[in-house]
């Protein structure tokens, strides 16, 4: 096998940058050199044959089997670099300046990867989607510039646009890989007109479009092709949700063919947004995790049919290993990082691997392999790689600080190993594994299980409480909008099935009031008991030396109970608890809330009165603020010039000011 490239990768630091060779070993590729300065990115070709990195002065081209240098192109301030499919042109993006000369800044140059030469150059302003698209064979590379498609030849850059189609309010746009390239063209939604997406043929682009779709709640959209470049899935976004269930807005999915004989939205059975899609190497089925957490996984084929349904589970990612055979679907992000290898042949789980605080996850060319990073600035500390074997042993392990970037060297499907008929067995791991084991700061293992709030410790966990994959209830949206699921318990402080215990509020009595069984207290856990009060009998010495409480207490009934629940003693059992007031309640007998004392004493002109006496107070203190010289705003030399009106009125009352 002369003709398969050794696995390897890349990493990117603050202070160090290195290829690293692929299992057993895992050690430095020798002759690469680190430079002496971070390095602002790099890139591989797409063929795995050249490396690349920039630096603050300079950008540099290895092969990457040896890391033997080949060019230095002494371009300066290199923000982002790409390489083309082949590896024949390597286009660099930097930040555009303003010119003294007043001319535009070509800040997106193409070179020649072998040469060095710069063949043509662009003015790109926006970093987001900022490179040339090459079909597969190169032979044709496009670019949206103001609601243009422009395409060129690039064996031909001298010769400028080959070819051009306008399309109003067009604001993405996309080449699909495979032999007979299409390209996919998205307008958002604007004024009340829909969104669309228009398939064209490359080599027909002046013609009428292959396939064309409207759909409304798009306000951007990502499209992901199939391997083959005949169908797309159109991933579509809205800035805001209107219904408020997402802070991240609505999502939505359609499928499209490029021939225009199938087109149709992916319906999905579980409300909430799409999380992750992708399609499978063999181009005739995708994945998408969707819904609110725990997420659903479900696998649909080319005429968007189930296939199968994963579950439910806390995952928002998922992706096919380069042969299709392995899928591994994992909760990255706010989750907890676990990753579940599926085999697709058979659908059952290979293994789960524990890997928290992921921030990058990516298949081996081979199959075999998952590398799983810790970046900055999304985690400052524990930044490192991991490399997992996919039945879910560690083979290698490496620390670096401020790690920024790291990957795979990419390889062509048919220079990889054939992955096999079974699932292969690990190898034998890295040294690194046991250093780093030997080094590990012990951790003291979490409690398994969802997070219950004390009230719910202890007890028989009610199914508010449990997520739908422990059994507990579906999410059910509330009719306010609001994403709190609707509460199917009170506040007792008993547990569930006990006789205080109720679902919901019960009626205690004729009079329509209710109570929780204690008496109408709530019981807070962790407070301190109340200890009954005894009252003294009817006549007893002492008995009127209570302080007088405002308002008057409605007098008990000789059938109401007090503050607990009489025994069969006639003593009452009191419930260690606290009394909390809750606003907006009343107690059986209690009036609204008293007024406050004299307010009602005040007739219509002694109010009148006080109103117009604040008014000229509040002139004097602008006067004194125009002698200290300060300037007055014209609204307070409005209310100056109405002092006279306010004296007659006054007056009128019999009052003197």
């Amino acid at each position: 096998m002369a003709s398969q490239l050794s696995q390897q990768y890349a990493f990117r630091a603050q202070k160090s940058m290195g290829l690293v060779g692929g299992t057993p070993t895992y050690m430095p590729i020798e002759g690469f050199a680190a430079p002496d300065v971070p390095a602002r990115t790099y890139h591989y070709s797409p063929d795995g044959r050249l490396f690349a990195y920039a630096l603050p002065t300079v950008v540099r081209i290895f092969l990457a089997e040896g890391a033997q240098l080949l060019q230095e192109l002494s371009v300066p301030n290199i923000i982002e670099l790409k390489f083309s499919p082949r590896g024949t042109y390597l286009s660099t993006w930097e930040r555009p300046v303003k010119l003294e000369d007043g001319a535009q800044h070509k800040n997106l140059r193409v070179f020649s990867a072998s040469t060095g030469e710069e063949l043509i150059s662009f003015t790109q302003k926006s970093q987001e989607n900022w490179d040339l698209q090459y079909t597969m064979s190169e032979s044709h590379a496009i670019r949206l510039v103001a609601q243009e498609i422009q395409v060129y030849r690039p064996a031909e850059w001298g010769k400028g646009i080959a070819d051009k189609l306008r399309v109003e309010g067009a604001s993405m746009v996309s080449l699909s890989p495979g032999l007979n390239p299409s390209v996919a063209v998205f307008v958002a939604e604007k004024k009340g007109a829909p969104a669309v997406v228009k398939i064209y043929g490359l080599s027909t682009l002046s013609g009428a479009p292959t396939c064309s779709k409207t759909f409304y709640k798009a306000d951007r959209a990502q499209i992901k092709w199939n391997d083959l470049g005949t169908q797309a899935l159109v991933l579509t976004q809205t800035e805001v949700d209107n219904s408020n269930m997402s802070y991240y807005g609505e999502t939505g999915m359609y499928l499209l063919s490029a021939a225009g004989n199938f087109d149709c939205r992916v319906t999905l059975d579980k409300e909430g947004p799409i999380h992750d899609v992708s399609w499978s190497p063999n181009s005739k089925e995708f994945g998408v995790v969707y819904g609110y957490m725990p997420a659903k996984t479900t696998l649909f084929d080319q005429r968007v049919r189930t296939l199968h349904d994963f579950g439910s589970s806390p995952h928002n990612f998922i992706s096919f290993n380069p042969q299709g055979r392995l899928v591994a679907l994992a909760g990255f992000g706010n989750l907890a990082g676990k990753i579940d290898i599926f085999d697709r042949r058979t659908l059952t789980k290979i293994c789960t691997i524990d890997a928290p605080n992921t921030s990058y996850c990516e298949w081996s060319p081979c199959g075999r392999f998952l590398l799983t990073a810790t970046l900055s600035p999304r985690l400052r500390v524990d930044n490192g790689m991991k490399v997992w074997h996919c039945t879910g042993g560690i083979m290698h392990v490496q620390l670096v600080e401020e790690l920024y970037q790291a990957s795979w060297r990419p390889t062509p499907l048919d220079q990889a190993p054939p992955f096999g008929s079974t699932i292969p067995a690990a190898p034998q791991p890295s040294l690194s594994v046991l250093a780093a084991a030997l080094t590990a700061k012990p951790v003291t293992p979490k409690p398994a299980g969802a997070y219950r709030p004390p009230g719910a410790r202890g007890l028989a966990t009610p199914a508010i409480f449990k997520r739908e994959d422990e059994g507990g209830a579906p999410r059910m949206p509330t009719g306010s909008g609001s994403a709190t699921p609707p509460r199917g318990y009170n506040r007792s402080p008993n547990p569930p099935g006990s006789m205080g215990h109720t679902n919901g509020a019960t009626p205690s009595n004729g009079n329509g009031h209710y109570q929780n069984g204690n008496g109408g207290r709530r019981h807070v856990p962790g407070a301190a008991p109340k200890t009954p009060s005894t009252a003294p009998a009817p006549g007893a010495e002492g008995g009127d030396k209570k302080p007088k409480k405002k308002g008057k207490k409605r007098e008990k009934g000789p059938g109401e109970a007090g503050s607990g629940a009489a025994t069969p003693t006639g003593e009452a059992s009191v419930r260690p608890s606290i009394d909390v007031t809750v606003v907006g309640t009343q107690t059986p007998g209690q009036g609204s809330v008293p007024p406050t004392p004299g307010a009602e004493s005040l007739d219509p002109v002694a109010k009148k009165v006080r109103n117009l006496n604040k008014k000229l107070k509040a002139i004097d203190e602008l006067k004194e603020k125009a002698s200290r010289g300060e300037r007055l705003e014209a609204t307070q030399l409005k209310k100056m010039e109405g002092e006279a009106e306010i004296r007659k009125e006054l007056s009128s009352l019999g009052i003197t000011a």
